[in-house]
């Protein structure tokens, strides 16, 4: 198919049209003149995609097009200044990259030539910001890097990316367009019918590997099973729920940036595996980088270790030494589900042995349940209030049309998850300043749903907060932001007092680096964005304020933040 174009910039816009792209979230440099002009021209000719999304701040970019894609698992398109703007979105496609969040991300180069062309230097930051390698930047937190060389290259080259980003383990990509390039005058572009796969190729386990690791199962008296990651494909979950239901074993999922398991299913034991692992004697890890923490605890010795995922070694990750007694590569969901269709079709699903297994696991569920109420109860008067009060209340408020991110504050062993795609948490990689703008993906997305954000004060700083409101209000993007303001980095301080529970910080209450007092009105920020903010200090005030937010979120279409004052790491329970 031929299509007239006046510069490669233009072409460039129609093959991620003719590809399926729908958005570019970009934050403009002087690189942009011709995507620019050439969106306008998109404009003008009344074609509706890709469609520009300015987003005031790069990093916010990166986590928008990780929303997007968590939820549709459609790689998103990126763009932002040279070098300097991959600069500010690093910490976020570190996040993408440990997450395996498919995304081309690119970035304009500055121009390679001083004078004689189409698009040549002619700012002075255009010698300062050039780098000898622009990739090298990003190339440890990207699958693929590239620069565009040649106009004749560009259908290769956009179909290379995209190819390789939804290329499992899937990853973002970079691709890096110079100024003279994009400039570059031709007459048309020829963009033949795409023949790369659309969506992730599935890999399929070794039948023969199953059948061990049931013939495993069987001889099992403790089996568990622990999950992190299996979510990211929602249709996994009811393969692990068969899974564990035909296995008769429970299911932990600690470090789980995705909903992998209904948390009200009889089956479910929560986040801590602290009484679980020592005692298990099989122990299945269901796509999990860090199954357990070495250094707190071990499993059994001689229990057997089996590694499900498509890359069970965790090949990106320069350290890791889990044990592996037997490792099945493929797809999780595919490789449960079999497995569930093999453990039925047996006579050992209905055994003794196994009925025996599920009541004890079912009692186990009822009892962390009756004890995570009378907890949470317990609480109702803390003040400052307490962190799980916060989560107890948001669970009472939550329901089926609502999807909840959380960077790291919020406790959700108060929190009942029963629908895929329910709950993001931020990525292994730590980065924060995620979980905004992430959301703001995922609204993008799913138009009819209520996305909440728990995050703590700090965390909320990292957010940009001003670029994130910006793209809210501009794009029509309401979310109910809520700030666990404990006044300190709890993370650090919490890690300084487990390290040294008898040090100078604990003895003397001073934690340098740590504190964020005195705590600004944090809720008065989003009002400069036609928002709406409130200051929670009353434990017995929380739900109706909850309640006022999620009815204004819905019915006003704003975006509110509550300002919930907390107490911070060390907080009695009672």
């Amino acid at each position: 198919m031929e299509i007239s174009v006046e510069t490669v910039a233009q072409a460039y816009l129609e093959m991620l049209r003719n590809r399926g792209i729908k958005y570019i979230f970009g934050n403009s440099g002087t690189d942009f003149a011709p995507i620019i002009d050439g969106l306008a021209k998109f404009i003008v000719e009344k074609k509706n995609t890709p469609r520009p999304i300015t987003v005031t701040h790069e990093n916010v970019a990166v986590n928008m097009a990780m929303g997007y894609a968590m939820i549709t698992g459609e790689p998103q398109v990126v763009m932002t200044h040279v070098i300097v703007g991959a600069a500010n979105a690093a910490c976020a496609l570190m996040n993408a990259y440990r997450l395996e969040i498919p995304m081309l991300f690119s970035a304009g180069r500055t121009p390679v030539t001083e004078a004689g062309l189409q698009g040549s230097r002619n700012r002075p930051i255009h010698w300062g910001q050039e780098s000898f390698d622009q990739g090298g930047l990003l190339r440890e937190f990207t699958k693929w890097d590239y620069e565009l060389r040649h106009p004749i290259q560009l259908e290769t080259v956009v179909d290379r990316a995209l190819e390789l980003t939804m290329a499992e383990p899937q990853g973002p990509v970079y691709l890096i367009l110079p100024r003279e390039i994009l400039s570059q005058k031709i007459e048309s572009i020829d963009i033949h019918p795409w023949r790369k796969p659309k969506g992730p190729i599935l890999t399929y386990p070794d039948p023969s590997l199953i059948d061990e690791a049931i013939r495993w199962l069987h001889e099992a008296s403790n089996p568990l099973i622990i999950a992190s990651r299996i979510g990211k494909n929602p249709a996994s979950v009811n393969s692990l729920v068969s899974f564990a239901e035909a296995a008769a074993a429970p299911v932990l999922t600690p470090n789980s940036p995705y909903m992998n398991f209904p948390t009200n299913h009889p089956h479910y034991l929560g986040t801590e595996l602290r009484g679980f692992l020592e005692e298990a004697d099989l122990i299945i890890i269901a796509d999990s980088d860090v199954p357990w923490l070495p250094h707190v605890q071990q499993p059994a010795q001689g229990a057997k270790i089996i590694h499900v995922s498509r890359d069970p070694s965790y090949q990106s990750y320069p350290i890791r030494g889990f044990p592996i007694d037997l490792a099945i590569v493929g797809d999780p969901g595919i490789t449960f589900k079999l497995a569930a269709e093999i453990i039925l079709a047996s006579s050992i699903s209905n055994s003794a042995k196994f009925n025996s297994r599920r009541e004890k696991i079912k009692e186990k569920h009822l009892e962390q349940r009756t004890k995570r109420k009378a907890t949470a109860e317990g609480l109702r008067s803390n003040k400052p209030i307490h962190p799980l009060w916060v989560a107890y209340c948001l669970n009472q408020i939550q329901d089926e049309n609502t999807i909840l991110l959380n960077e790291y504050t919020l406790d959700v062993s108060q929190m009942d998850f029963i629908q895929p795609q329910s709950y993001f948490s931020l990525s292994p990689a730590g980065g924060l300043g995620w979980s905004i703008g992430a959301a703001l993906g995922v609204k993008l997305a799913m138009p009819d749903k209520t996305c909440i954000v728990a995050l703590g004060d700090g965390a909320y700083i990292f957010n940009v907060p001003t670029a994130c409101h910006f793209v809210s209000q501009k794009y029509d993007l309401p979310l109910l932001i809520i700030i666990i303001n404990n006044g300190t980095w709890g993370a650090s301080k919490r890690t300084v007092l487990e390290q040294f529970p008898d040090g100078w910080a604990a003895t003397a209450n001073e934690f340098p680096f740590c504190d964020l007092t005195p705590s600004p009105k944090y809720e008065a920020v989003v009002s400069a964005f036609d928002g709406y903010g409130e200051s929670v200090e009353e434990p017995s005030e929380l739900l109706s304020a909850l309640g006022r937010a999620i009815e204004i979120v819905r019915t006003e279409k704003r975006t509110v933040v509550l300002n919930v004052i907390c107490a911070g790491p060390g907080a009695p329970r009672g």
